[in-house]
């Protein structure tokens, strides 16, 4: 049976008295985007630094690619990329100096720090921006040099640290599709407060809640975390409200959106849709739509808060 790419296991840490993380057990499988969400003090930081080796931890284990990060501290890194939420630039170097000095510091070959270099300033579309001073980069491009840096040495294993934070809508569209394309080759933690860039790229989604591990499974799995319990329904013909209540039984309200467009709210929505649509028939409504309407991500993310 083929290990997983990444382990986190029992993992605790402690400062002074207060257990920020505790008996956090989760696995990443196989390369994909995998989102890690969790509100403000919930232990995010404190879980990335400590799978990125920056932070030693209380109990538990990190295996990255077979090496235990606390028994094996430099093949395990060897194995990593981490881009924090303030990208780590000299800023009064050039993009091709400062990715050159990156690869000495993860140890690659000298003989293929170019070639390595040339790798990702091609890779992360900066080639025209080598000689320019990082000082003189726009926020994006920053943070595309900040991406070079976190894979110049080929690691199975990328962490990123809001790495769409500040940039306007086009540069948070190149970055999803630069993450996305490195996410072909190894596997990404994507850590974001932005709900909207969990659902645009993300395969699956890591919780952690109040210092726990709160949800970990598919996008689509969190996605229908919360039972739905409203249709939306557009009918031409309907009836009076409460002619509809009389005839479609189990509803808890109805909506009127404006024209056409109505909500129809269950407390058990099962074959509730099934039920609309057999009587639209028989009642010529004239439906031209019908969906049951899934939970929004914020309000699965603030019930997983609370839970």
């Amino acid at each position: 049976m083929k290990e997983s790419l990444v382990r986190v296991e029992n993992l605790s840490h402690r400062y002074s008295v207060q257990w920020a993380v505790k008996d956090i057990n989760f696995e990443i499988p196989e390369n994909g985007i995998y989102g890690l969400l969790g509100s403000n003090g919930a232990g995010k930081s404190t879980t990335m630094n400590i799978m990125s080796g920056v932070l030693k931890q209380t109990h538990g284990h990190v295996v990255i690619n077979g090496f235990d990060t606390s028994k094996n501290p430099i093949e395990a890194k060897k194995q990593i990329g981490f881009l924090p939420q303030e990208p780590p630039l000299y800023t009064d170097m050039t993009v091709e100096e400062y990715l050159t000095n990156c690869a000495y510091l993860r140890m690659i070959d000298e003989k293929i720090v170019k070639s390595a270099v040339d790798e990702v300033l091609e890779k992360c579309a900066i080639l025209n921006f080598k000689k320019r001073l990082i000082r003189n980069l726009s926020g994006g491009y920053r943070q595309r040099v900040g991406i070079a840096q976190a894979i110049i040495h080929k690691p199975a294993f990328i962490i990123l640290d809001e790495p769409t934070n500040g940039l306007d809508p086009n540069q948070i569209l190149e970055i999803r599709k630069l993450i996305n394309d490195i996410a072909s080759e190894r596997a990404v933690l994507l850590s974001t407060h932005i709900l909207t860039e969990v659902n645009a790229i993300c395969d699956h989604i890591i919780m952690i809640e109040h210092g726990k591990l709160v949800f970990s499974g598919k996008i689509e799995e969190f996605d229908n975390y919360i039972t739905p319990s409203s249709i939306f329904v557009r009918m031409l013909d309907m009836p009076s409200v409460e002619d509809l209540m009389k005839k479609i039984k189990g509803i808890d309200n109805i909506e009127e959106l404006g024209g056409p467009d109505y909500r129809f709210n269950f407390k058990d929505i099962n074959g509730a849709a099934e039920l609309i649509v057999q009587e639209s028939v028989k009642n010529n409504w004239r439906m031209e739509e019908i969906r049951i309407e899934k939970s929004s991500l914020n309000d699965i993310f603030s019930a997983l808060s609370k839970d």
